[in-house]
């Protein structure tokens, strides 16, 4: 038994580590030299593969611990990267158990509720319909192999090297905070354990939320992130201002509100948060 990780980017390089402790052989998929390099580097075993340009050849994963962290392509509603790994895999030779990583995104805007994972997706922009797409499409393959599966709808992550400093030192706008969806978030080193943890443990077909269970306004999280840096909040605009200023993709995330529960998190998985609260996570960035 090994661990493959597709798409061994931030988290999975994260992940792989971990898993090297043990006695497991760690590979990570990847599709760009420079990420080739970069597991070299850390020693990592690589496999190189671009999902958009090829479909793999039969893919022989035959008692692997798969997780998949590829993001879907930039357009579309369909994630046709999923598509063509699930159609290479050797029929004769599948994975022990696949983590799929997804995003809270597939609920669509809950207006602020709070949001458990019984309720219905509802995507309302595309980068979300793919997710869906491809968590049906996972779901489906599994139902057919009979190989388990776990889905991880994660909320926004941060941590070193996923904090908005850049945006916040050029001095761009945010909403104000009556105009403020609500936000939740994960610390990127809880994420990598929550995935460690759906594969040891969480049941087929499981579907969890990863958050930190402490949702609070866009405009806050900026803020507070600014003052932990030292640095000017952000200026505040209206929303109708924002429409005007920000970005299509900003005004996407402005335009979603829910509060995530992670209680079936804790409870199924005995998950313990490092950082429960971003004033213990931020610190965690930077060290």
């Amino acid at each position: 038994m090994g661990v493959t990780i597709i798409g061994c980017g931030d988290i999975g390089t994260r992940l792989a580590l971990a898993y090297r402790k043990s006695a497991l052989e760690v590979t990570g998929w990847v599709a760009t030299d420079e990420s080739v390099g970069r597991l070299m580097q850390q020693g990592i075993k690589v496999q190189q593969i671009d999902l958009d340009q090829q479909s793999p050849p039969a893919t022989r994963l035959a008692g692997e611990l798969l997780f998949y962290f590829v993001a879907p392509p930039p357009s579309g509603v369909v994630d046709g990267r999923v598509s063509r790994l699930i159609a290479s895999i050797d029929q004769t030779s599948q994975p022990e158990k696949i983590v799929y990583l997804s995003t809270s995104g597939v609920y669509g805007d809950c207006q602020g509720g709070w949001v458990d994972e019984t309720r219905e997706p509802n995507p309302t922009v595309d980068r979300a319909k793919r997710r869906l797409d491809a968590e049906q499409q996972w779901q489906a393959w599994s139902q057919r192999t009979g190989v388990p599966l776990v889905i991880l709808r994660v909320a926004g992550i941060y941590g070193p090297g996923k904090l908005p400093i850049e945006r916040l030192k050029r001095g761009l706008p945010m909403v104000t905070e009556a105009d403020s969806p609500i936000t939740n978030h994960i610390h990127s080193l809880d994420l990598v354990e929550i995935a460690a943890a759906a594969m040891e443990r969480g049941r087929d077909g499981a579907i969890f939320n990863v958050c930190d269970g402490r949702p609070e306004s866009m405009t806050r999280y900026f803020d507070r992130v600014a003052d932990y840096l030292q640095l000017p909040r952000a200026p505040q605009i209206s929303m109708q201002e924002a429409r005007r200023q920000l970005s299509p993709g900003m005004l996407s995330y402005l335009a979603e509100s829910r509060r995530l529960s992670n209680r079936k998190l804790l409870e199924e998985l005995g998950v313990v948060l490092r950082y429960p609260e971003l004033e213990q996570g931020l610190p965690a960035c930077f060290e």
